[in-house]
């Protein structure tokens, strides 16, 4: 085995998608989600399932870090691929406070967490990666989903500081940035946009996967994705908020 890598949110989507990618390419995995059933589903229809291990958490809860990093502090992780995460839509003030918490908590503080944890082996090591999903709404805001964006510019900018302080350790850390995803968590808002801007799970993983692997500091999936994010840096702030927030007023729901 080439080594052990870490996948949270690994029940679906990307993170699903990412596990089968590494375990293709004989890695010893540990996944991790919500949802016990979903991830014994995926070790079972994975190569070699033996080499898979299972720990179950909800990590928007300071029980489920405890739990995930109590499962695991007897093993080495070469990878941590911090996937999960939480969508949100809407206005701030129409979402309860319990939602917003949960977001924070999952979105921002495990994924720091998590990887303040595990960097301390790497370094030890002079060894290690970290992939951190974030998102082309963490480079601009999004009024339509506002406290989303900018938990993804929040994982955007912690990985470029990281990725500088690490130079030459022999541990990088890459921000896996996709657009629109045909995931779970996306259903809704794919059903009223154009297919073409839709990227698959396995397209974006597979992305990703090459520039964990490159030491790749961003990734950006799909030339539509990086035309639309170097057309925003060009621009002034200004109009790039009022073109959000065009798309806000006939997003999902609206």
């Amino acid at each position: 085995m080439k080594g052990t890598v870490l996948i949270t949110g690994a029940s679906s989507g990307i993170g699903e998608s990412l596990a089968r990618l590494f375990a293709s390419h004989d890695f010893q995995l540990i996944i991790t989600a919500r949802d016990t059933s979903k991830l014994t589903a995926l070790k079972d229809s994975l190569n070699e399932p033996d080499q898979i291990r299972i720990v179950t958490a909800d990590l928007a809860t300071q029980e489920g870090l405890d739990h995930l990093i109590e499962e695991v502090k007897a093993e080495r992780i070469d990878i941590l691929v911090n996937n999960a995460g939480q969508m949100l839509w809407g206005k701030l003030q129409d979402n309860d406070t319990d939602t917003i918490d949960q977001l924070i908590e999952l979105n921002i503080r495990t994924l720091t967490l998590l990887s303040h944890h595990f960097l301390k082996g790497m370094i030890e090591h002079g060894s290690g990666r970290i992939l951190n999903v974030a998102s082309v709404a963490g480079f601009q805001s999004i009024p339509a989903m506002g406290l989303y964006a900018a938990s993804k510019a929040y994982v955007l900018s912690l990985t470029e500081s990281l990725s500088e302080q690490l130079d030459n350790t022999g541990v990088s850390v890459t921000a896996l940035c996709p657009g629109i995803t045909d995931t779970p968590s996306t259903e809704k808002l794919i059903n009223e946009i154009p297919p073409f801007i839709v990227s698959s799970a396995d397209e974006v993983a597979l992305a990703g996967f090459e520039a964990l692997m490159a030491g790749e500091t961003v990734c950006i999936p799909g030339v539509a994705n990086k035309t639309a994010v170097a057309w925003a840096k060009l621009q002034p702030r200004s109009v790039v908020r009022r073109i959000g927030g065009l798309v806000a007023r006939f997003g999902p729901g609206q």
